[in-house]
Formats: structure tokens, sequence, C-alpha cells
């Protein structure tokens, strides 16, 4: 391994970015899937405007799913094709929070690509990722307003707000959240 292919400090090599990358960009696959599928399977009233978002979130999902290959494709890999498996339910509630979870994984390992690709010299993908972070943490939003749970604090406040993102009593809907 030359010393051009190793990063100071994170030792990661191009090689281990482009493996990182395909697995992002499975998780983008996974993403795109799983809004496509809830947004039409999400029936009545309380969930019409909750599915109409979901549409449009896969919509920015396979922009990031393109953004991530064309990434790969740059650092001299070949994008994956296969998606993370897609969790379903008959139950509008688990769907939501499946997603809620995998936006909030999608962030935290798209905020350590950043560190990664900076640590690389690679700018402009942390760039790309810092994009598409903005566009996830939207949508991690729009999630815990349809379920009406707080958005999750960063790690480090995490700990001082405790009991904070935590579900609340399920009850009927209102005002197009899930209460």
């Amino acid at each position: 391994m030359t010393k051009e292919n190793t990063t100071k400090g994170m030792n990661i090599t191009r090689e281990r970015m482009i493996q990182l990358l395909n697995e992002d960009l499975a998780g983008e696959y996974q993403a795109i899937i799983a809004y496509t599928v809830y947004s039409q399977v999400l029936k009545g009233a309380a969930y019409t405007d909750i599915a109409r978002e979901l549409e449009a979130h896969a919509g920015e999902e396979l922009a990031h799913a393109i953004k991530i290959a064309k990434q790969i494709d740059y650092l001299g890999g070949m994008p994956g094709v296969m998606p993370k498996t897609v969790k379903t339910s008959s139950d509008p509630v688990t769907m939501l929070r499946a997603d809620l979870e995998n936006e909030r994984e999608t962030v935290g390992r798209y905020r350590e690509r950043i560190r990664q690709a900076e640590a690389m010299g690679e700018f402009a993908l942390s760039e790309t990722l810092r994009a598409i972070i903005v566009q996830e943490q939207e949508h991690e939003i729009d999630l815990s307003a349809a379920l009406d749970i707080d958005v999750p604090l960063a790690k480090a406040l995490a700990g001082k707000n405790k009991g904070r993102g935590q579900l609340k009593k399920h009850h009927a809907s209102r005002n197009g959240r899930l209460v």
C-alpha cells in the first residue's frame, strides 16, 4: 500500500472508501424502494400528506444514489447494484419508524464519511456528502414530525437530554401527524 493511497490519522485507502461508499449506495437504494413502497401503501386521510412527502423523498434518495455512484466511479470503483434489506409492515407507524431509523443511521454514516473524505484530501466528496446530509436531515425532521417525536440531538448533547425523542402516546391522528 503506497503512502498516496492511505490517509494520515484515519488510515483509509481509496479502495476502502469505495467499499464504504458502496455500502452507503446500498442504503440509498433501500431508501428509494422503501419510500416508493411506503408512499403507495399508506392509506387513509391521516396519511395523505405523509404519503405525498414520502414520494418526494424517493426522488431525493434517487438523486443521492446518483451522486454517490458518481463519486465511486471517480475514485475508480464500480457502483454496486444491491439494496440493503427493506423493512415492510402492515402497520404505518412501524414503517415510518423504520424509515426514521434508516435516516438516523444514514446521517451518522455520512458524518463519518465526511471526516474520512477530508482526511483523504477528497474535499469534493466531502462537500457532496454535506449536501446529501442536508436532505437526509430534512427527511429525519419530516418523519419525526409525522410520528410526533422530537428530532434527535447530536450525540454530544444526547446524554444531557435523556428521554427526548421518545415516541409519544399513540392515539388518533391530528393535522397529518401520528400522535
